[in-house]
């Protein structure tokens, strides 16, 4: 009498039962590794969407500091605009009353015996043509210019004899208009 003893369904059954314990894993990992790789593609999805938000909303306020900064540029031009209109007119304002000094002393230097024909302005270069009775009332009219607070830098041209037959000679001379209060600065420095 032999017994026998059959061990293969029993290691069959533990072959089966370890290759169902390893599919379930393989299974629960594959399912858990899906929800982590779901759960990552959410979360960077979220992460890249907020971003965006933010991009978007920078994007917008810099159009409107673009814009604001057009206008100051605008407001600034239209300011340096109204600032050299104010000066022009303060300038005009304050060089009116200089014509009349300047004539007045055009007249008070004049020495008797020299007369104006002529008197053209260039800006502040004044060029007078006339005729004096010698030469030495010339010279008396560019004295009297030099002293002047009014002139500066008298400056003969020319002279020539009339052909009269007369002691007279007509002259050109030039002189640049000048300011007391410019003179009194230079006299200071």
């Amino acid at each position: 009498m032999t017994t026998t003893i059959n061990l293969l369904p029993w290691r069959e059954e533990r072959r089966k039962r370890q290759q169902q314990e390893f599919i379930v894993l393989l299974v629960m990992a594959a399912v858990l590794g899906a929800v982590l790789f779901f759960g990552w593609k959410s979360v960077v999805d979220q992460k890249i969407a907020d971003q965006r938000a933010r991009n978007s909303h920078i994007q917008t306020k810099a159009a409107e500091l673009d814009g604001k900064i057009k206008e100051i540029k605008e407001l600034k031009t239209r300011r340096d605009e109204l600032v050299a209109r104010m000066e022009v007119i303060q300038s005009l304002q304050g060089n009116r009353p200089t014509i009349v000094y300047v004539f007045d002393q055009l007249v008070r230097t004049l020495p008797d015996g020299v007369f104006y024909s002529k008197l053209s302005r260039i800006g502040d270069l004044y060029t007078i043509n006339g005729i004096a009775e010698s030469n030495n009332r010339i010279s008396r009219l560019m004295r009297n210019l030099d002293q002047s607070e009014w002139f500066k830098e008298a400056n003969l041209q020319n002279v020539t004899a009339l052909e009269d037959g007369s002691q007279a000679n007509s002259f050109t001379l030039t002189v640049k208009q000048a300011s007391p209060t410019s003179n009194n600065e230079e006299e200071k420095q």
